[in-house]
């Protein structure tokens, strides 16, 4: 199996937990390459990984589910990493990429807990995610 078949697979038969995982996991990813791209001067490459960064905050925003109350407080802080990325890019800011890394990162690592913790009541088990 090749890899792209693997990640294509692996994308298939993810629940929609592992897949906002997977979606934090790219964004900082592609803010990381944006990053190396500003640093070594290539706007080209550097636009467009960080504009992928950014479809990935909006598909965040856009699949979030509205019926928890959670989703009022975290909304307006993936409007904030949208904006402070399209700020980076435009601006070509290291500092408020490090920034958005942060924060990106901060909420991956909640959600892996949260998915530990919704495995480990669903099947009494630790889990990992």
């Amino acid at each position: 199996m090749s890899i792209q078949a693997y990640q294509n697979n692996s994308v298939e038969t993810a629940s929609p937990g592992e897949l906002t995982l997977m979606l934090y996991n790219g964004c900082i990813k592609f803010i990381r390459a944006g990053k190396k791209s500003l640093e070594n001067k290539d706007y080209a490459k550097k636009n467009e990984v960080l504009q992928k960064a950014q479809a990935i905050i909006r598909e965040l925003m856009v699949t979030m589910n509205q019926d928890y109350a959670v989703a009022d407080e975290v909304l307006p802080l993936y409007e904030y990493m949208l904006r402070r990325l399209i700020e980076a890019n435009t601006q070509n800011d290291m500092e408020v990429l490090d920034e958005v890394e942060k924060l990106v990162t901060e909420f991956r690592d909640t959600w892996k807990q949260v998915l530990i913790q919704s495995r480990k009541a669903q099947y009494g088990t630790g889990g990992t995610a």
